[in-house]
């Protein structure tokens, strides 16, 4: 999308683009709807992902209203993820962003909308819900460790506009090699959820690093890493739903390959390892929300005790006061709403868990979390894994 206004654009015409309808309110003054996405029933809107540019506004004191923020999740109407605690991430090259300050941000609540109050200083300025992740950047990352005899890329099937979904392998071989457990590890279900990648991200750079610590844990355990469930809403800005509109994190209680590509793909390669005898440790999808932090999963003995690992060797901060034993699924009585945790512990006991991370104020951090706290706790969350195993060989 492009608009020119008076010398000044915005546009979203990028990869992880997102911008909908602008109108200008005034001088130096835009109302700039976030796009949202529904589900395949026109239903569950979530409006919580922009990113786009501004041109031409260097000198100008420019106020954007966000606007068109209400939605529904699970079936609940009026709700909205964009809050008056949100805080966007702006940037003048579209590689390095901050956090905007309190004194830029205003919560409209007749709208409601985000005011942004920007003192305009360079010739173009991003604007994001938070840090973007591409899939170049992901493609960047796995041309980085291409050497490393450690890492192996396979593709495991392609999504809806056919783009590859990868499963990465970390693991050393050795004389066990065939009988060392497996910890999958799933990112991105949802597109806008950047901090996922960055997690894992964290996690792979930790594994592949050169420390003793990380060779032990590419001895004991074979990593299998899921880096980009949904590569096309990457690629177009999306939300939570893939391009024929199904949540990728609602849906594993149902095969539908010709609809969802992506958890098709998925499922087999898991349930192939376990049908090759193969055994898998744990599983970990990592999410993120506006307010919330928590860890989730079945009725494994060790969750507490991974809860309490995380809460005091990571950055993790929990909104719970301790582990929670999933539902059986999100929503009662429909068929399709089984997140991946709840469908693979149902189907074959697989210790599978979720884990939400949020975006807004975190207090242990005391600031907003950035890329290199996502990084730092990618690394920390495997460190976790390894512990939570020690002595079982």
């Amino acid at each position: 999308m492009l608009l020119l206004l008076a010398a000044i654009t915005f546009t979203s015409s990028y990869e992880g683009g997102a911008l909908g309808r602008v109108e200008r309110a005034g001088p130096d003054h835009y109302r700039c709807s976030v796009p949202g996405q529904s589900d395949q029933d026109n239903r569950n809107r979530q409006a919580s992902w922009y990113n786009f540019r501004v041109d031409g506004a260097a000198g100008t004191r420019l106020t954007i209203d966000l606007v068109e923020l209400l939605g529904e999740y699970n079936y609940r109407a009026g709700t909205h993820a964009v809050t008056a605690k949100t805080r966007p991430v702006v940037s003048t090259d579209g590689a390095h962003w901050t956090h905007l300050p309190d004194g830029a941000v205003e919560w409209v609540s007749s709208g409601p909308a985000l005011r942004l109050k920007l003192d305009v200083k360079t010739p173009r300025l991003w604007i994001a819900h938070q840090e973007p992740y591409t899939n170049a950047r992901l493609a960047a990352l796995a041309r980085e460790f291409a050497s490393h005899k450690s890492l192996k890329v396979e593709t495991i099937g392609r999504s809806v506009e056919k783009r590859p979904l990868f499963l990465w392998t970390v693991h050393d071989a050795h004389a066990g090699s065939a009988t060392a457990p497996a910890v999958w590890l799933m990112f991105r279900q949802h597109s806008w959820e950047s901090g996922s990648s960055l997690a894992g991200e964290g996690v792979v750079r930790w594994l592949l690093s050169a420390t003793a610590e990380a060779g032990e844990a590419r001895r004991r355990f074979v990593w299998k890493i899921l880096p980009a469930a949904d590569p096309d809403g990457l690629a177009h800005g999306g939300v939570r739903f893939n391009r024929n509109g199904y949540d990728l994190n609602r849906n594993w209680d149902l095969v539908r390959p010709d609809k969802m590509p992506e958890i098709a793909a998925q499922r087999q390669a898991i349930f192939q390892w376990l049908d090759a005898g193969r055994k898998i440790a744990l599983f970990l999808s990592i999410h993120n929300t506006e307010t919330s932090e928590y860890l989730e999963g079945p009725p494994a003995d060790f969750g507490q005790r991974w809860f309490t690992l995380l809460r005091e060797g990571t950055t993790f901060h929990p909104s719970r006061p301790d582990y929670t034993v999933m539902t059986a699924t999100t929503t009662e009585g429909k068929p399709g709403r089984m997140n991946v945790a709840q469908a693979l512990w149902r189907e074959r006991k697989i210790p599978a868990f979720l884990m939400e991370q949020r975006v807004e104020f975190n207090e242990k951090l005391g600031r907003y979390p950035v890329a290199e706290d996502r990084l730092r706790f990618g690394a920390g969350l495997a460190q976790s894994i390894v512990k939570l195993f020690a002595g079982e060989r």
